[in-house]
């Protein structure tokens, strides 16, 4: 009989202690943020790099590491410097899944070959065809980008069904003129190479709202600070010249981080 008093003594004095102290409740799970793409999404042009082992340049500068350290989400950084449609399918979506909550996607402008246009209009006039790279380009975006753009972005919503997908476009390099003395753009060089932004935002959005994808164009968020605006958000030619014409920690900072957030809901 004493037993069982001190056995109902004992389980009314856990009873009460479970009552005086709190039980800790459940951390929540961060959402999970997969962040594709290219150079513009990883951060080239911040000038500084994550020690991650790869040659991507993604830099805690860009934004989505500053999406995810606001928010406090659970980011997985795939974005690589260089990538195109092909290489962000074969290399980039490895981590999507049925719980991924957010992506974002910058890419396209490599396919086209933008690195290459911008450094034949960067030469004299007399020792280049910028207009022939830019008619090459332009070409390319209305009749081959569509479909790879098409085809990559149905990949990403089958490996990621509840997503909120933000495809996120590119900002107008150019405001007119050209103070570097080293690179020789005309006004007119620089109106058709902000044209050709122009025309790959608008494939971007036409593809990204085919397939239920939100767009972040940022041509607006950067008017007032292209290269050789009193203040830059794009960097002009640099050193390392791979920095060069990319979105600097201010572009990442006050351009693409609020435009992109306020489109992850």
């Amino acid at each position: 009989m004493k037993r069982i008093l001190g056995v109902l003594a004992a389980g009314f004095g856990l009873f009460v202690l479970s009552l005086i102290v709190p039980i800790a409740p459940a951390q929540a799970v961060p959402p999970v943020y997969v962040a594709l793409g290219d150079s513009y999404s990883s951060g080239t042009g911040t000038r500084t790099y994550l020690a991650d082992g790869s040659s991507c340049q993604r830099s805690s500068f860009a934004y989505p590491s500053l999406i995810a350290a606001s928010r406090g989400f659970q980011l997985d950084f795939k974005a690589c410097s260089g990538a195109t449609t092909a290489s962000v399918s074969a290399n980039q979506l490895g981590s999507l899944g049925s719980g991924t909550r957010y992506v974002t996607l910058s890419v396209g402008g490599n396919d086209a070959g933008f690195v290459s246009v911008i450094t034949e209009c960067a030469q004299p006039g007399w020792a280049s065809n910028c207009n022939g790279a830019v008619n090459t380009a332009q070409a390319f975006i209305n009749n081959t980008l569509p479909a790879r753009l098409n085809s990559l972005y149905t990949s990403i919503r089958s490996k990621a069904p509840n997503a909120k997908v933000v495809i996120v476009g590119y900002p107008r390099l150019f405001m007119g003129e050209d103070c570097n003395a080293a690179t020789f753009f005309s006004p007119a060089e620089e109106t058709r190479l902000n044209a050709t932004a122009d025309l790959l935002n608008a494939k971007l959005k036409a593809a990204a709202t085919a397939r239920g994808f939100s767009f972040a164009n940022p041509t607006s968020s950067f008017t007032g600070h292209a290269v050789c605006d009193n203040t830059e958000w794009v960097n002009g030619l640099s050193w390392p010249i791979a920095e060069s014409y990319h979105p600097n920690r201010a572009g990442h900072a006050q351009g693409l981080k609020p435009l992109v957030n306020g489109l992850l809901n």
